[in-house]
């Protein structure tokens, strides 16, 4: 899980969720008028090109929804970002839309900040809507998808996906529907979260209904993930032919990073794979080493970069140790010291903003995104990322990747 709840393992967060929240997913914001509410900015990208946006609506006629029985075929949207070659006339698009910001504020259990305080949805992005894509060779350019926490929606991680956009990548973020706490389709449709219901009735089978329950959560996401791929030749527009699809990535925050592992295991079309801060089992301790993934079991036989928060390493978290221990790929095991779980989404620039509106004591700020300074933990995590995937997806050298670096001194490499 991420930001929207309080711990970081998506196991953990899921149950976490449920019982701070069941049922409290509303359809609009309460509290204070707009203008009254406080409003925060997300950091510019680094990379020489602008960054341009669209959001697509696909549908799976292959399945029915997994959460919703009356729903014949799976729905998903998803925002690409790719390089631009010019954002004249277009317009910023949104962190999240109306719909998506109110179940964000609705279903969100950050450490004491009140509900309808934030206009999440004034929130911009630094990506353009619709801007033309940027010139591109025969091959087009390298292609990563992003998953986002168990119950968070896509936008949660716009800042480090508009920054590989504009470092020369397209970049798919996949809202997970009825995970997320809100997904709006066209023409306004909202579907909300069913999580918390779910776990509420897993809790009363036990133990092992509860596992049941993860498995299903991360089977899900796994699908959704293999159908996104599917669909990345039939992209319409100008997007059609300017993607490489030799050459895709994968990562996520939280139980996002779950996922593109697990990807990464499951599909051979997905080349390196990023999990920052994300359990890889099925259980609700990370030490618990019991219910593994198959990650864990196998191992993984291609680029698996993990980031945690202070004191998550292959040392500690359980699922972590047993991917390291069975994987015959590439491996790092990074610490961003003095990060907390949600410091590796959107919230780790935007909390520090609201404290002074929303008269935020410093030890509330810790308790969300942790002690580290929130722009040198953005530019790590920027860095760090990129030069993942640009080693695996682009054969470029990236010494960054070899060991502590004077840049970063908050990174510490962990063996």
């Amino acid at each position: 899980m991420t930001s929207s709840l309080s711990r970081k393992a998506f196991l953990s967060a899921v149950a976490l969720t449920a019982a701070a929240c069941l049922g409290c997913v509303a359809p609009a914001v309460g509290g204070a008028p707009s203008s009254a509410r406080a409003r925060v900015t997300l950091p510019a990208p680094t990379g020489p090109y602008p960054v341009g946006t669209t959001a697509l609506h696909l549908t799976d006629d292959s399945r029915p929804d997994p959460w919703v029985g009356s729903r014949p075929h799976r729905e998903l949207m998803v925002s690409v970002r790719y390089p631009a070659r010019d954002v004249a006339g277009h317009s910023r698009a949104p962190q999240m839309s109306p719909g998506e910001a109110a179940g964000f504020d609705a279903l969100n259990n950050l450490t004491d900040i009140p509900k309808g305080r934030v206009d999440w949805a004034a929130t911009r992005s630094h990506a353009y809507e619709g801007a033309p894509i940027a010139a591109h060779g025969a091959h087009g350019f390298p292609v990563v998808l992003y998953s986002p926490g168990a119950a968070d929606p896509r936008s949660l991680g716009t800042t480090l996906c508009d920054d590989l956009a504009s470092r020369g990548y397209v970049v798919v973020m996949i809202d997970h529907t009825y995970d997320a706490t809100a997904v709006e389709f066209p023409g306004g449709r909202v579907e909300k979260s069913v999580l918390p219901q779910e776990f509420d009735k897993a809790a009363k089978g036990g133990d092992e209904q509860v596992t049941a329950l993860l498995k299903k959560t991360m089977a899900v996401r796994v699908a959704d993930t293999r159908f996104v791929l599917d669909r990345l030749g039939q992209l319409p527009g100008q997007l059609r032919g300017a993607l490489d699809l030799a050459t895709v990535g994968m990562f996520g925050q939280s139980a996002g990073g779950f996922t593109a592992a697990q990807s990464l295991h499951d599909d051979r079309r997905v080349k390196a794979a990023a999990d920052l801060d994300g359990v890889l089992g099925y259980t609700q301790r990370d030490d618990d080493p019991a219910n593994p993934s198959s990650v864990g079991v196998d191992g993984v036989d291609r680029p698996l970069l993990l980031m945690g928060k202070e004191g998550d390493n292959h040392h500690t978290v359980a699922s972590w140790d047993a991917a390291w221990r069975h994987s015959s790929g590439w491996l790092r095991d990074l610490t961003l010291t003095g990060a907390e779980h949600a410091s590796y989404t959107d919230l780790q620039s935007e909390i520090p903003r609201l404290a002074g509106p929303l008269g935020l004591s410093g030890k509330t700020v810790a308790a969300n995104i942790g002690t580290v300074e929130p722009g040198r933990s953005v530019a790590a995590q920027e860095a760090y990322v990129s030069a993942f995937f640009d080693r695996w997806l682009r054969g470029q050298d990236r010494p960054l990747l070899d060991g502590p670096s004077a840049r970063f001194p908050q990174v510490r490499f962990v063996k």
